[in-house]
């Protein structure tokens, strides 16, 4: 049981990961792409499994930060199970991350991990200067491992995705680690669609992350499959996250922009 909580609540991480395939992609944007998203955006999503409610999750840019003396967006996203699933598996997540103003590669990722008796504190550094990425738990560090030259952690390659217009951009590649590994991937535009959530109607793009790499359920599942409804509009705010696996599907409906 654990491990379906565990799965619902982290759809959004999970669909972040999807990214991690890339060749960088080394586009330009302009000004009216640049405006996608911004400080102050809160986004908050319910997650359900089937028609099970487990929780919520929130994402959220922080006020612009400086690192090494690089203007950066903080991206924060948490995730915490509800009342009712707290009893079984109490979830609360958290994970800070952060990207160069010009959307070029990650600075920074910690991610604090509470669920039920796993204690996890990680913090992946970057050193631009030897193009390395370092994991750490706790005081267990790992070796540095070398990454692409625009390369994003997780959390930033979901809003690196929302910088392209469907109109342009029909697959969409970039550089993603976790600190462990560095690896390929692709996000393609499938059809546009008029999709209904808590928050509204919207119409929407739908995209599909490849996820050959995923491993774990998505791995095991025949026919697995993660889909992202995004506004179709120069925000390309997810709407509607869903993903396909041997254990059923687990939504994340958006409710509320702040």
């Amino acid at each position: 049981m654990s491990k379906l909580i565990n799965q619902c609540l982290f759809i959004l991480v999970c669909i972040c990961m999807c990214y991690i395939t890339t060749t960088c992609a080394e586009p330009s944007f302009s000004d009216s792409e640049m405006c996608a998203f911004y400080p102050g955006e809160k986004l908050t999503y319910r997650i359900k499994w089937g028609y099970i409610p487990a929780g919520h999750s929130v994402l959220e840019i922080l006020p612009i930060e400086t690192i090494n003396e690089t203007a950066v967006f903080h991206f924060q996203m948490k995730a915490r199970t509800n009342s009712f699933v707290d009893k079984i598996y109490m979830v609360r997540d958290q994970i800070d991350a952060y990207v160069d103003i010009a959307c070029n590669r990650s600075m920074l990722y910690q991610k604090v991990v509470r669920e039920g008796s796993t204690r996890r504190n990680i913090t992946v550094r970057f050193d631009w200067t030897n193009q390395t990425a370092q994991y750490q738990n706790f005081d267990q560090t790992k070796s540095p491992i070398a990454v692409a030259h625009q390369t994003f952690d997780p959390l930033s390659a979901f809003y690196y995705v929302r910088l392209f217009t469907p109109a342009n951009s029909k697959d969409i590649f970039a550089s993603v680690t976790d600190g462990k590994k560095c690896v390929k991937g692709r996000v393609r535009y499938v059809k546009q669609e008029s999709i209904s959530v808590p928050f509204g109607t919207f119409n929407t793009w739908l995209i599909e992350p490849d996820i050959k790499d995923v491993g774990g359920v998505f791995e095991k599942s025949k026919n697995a499959k993660i889909q992202i409804w995004v506004t179709n509009d120069e925000r390309r705010i997810p709407v509607l996250l869903r993903s396909k696996v041997i254990v059923g599907s687990f939504y994340a409906e958006l409710t509320k922009i702040e």
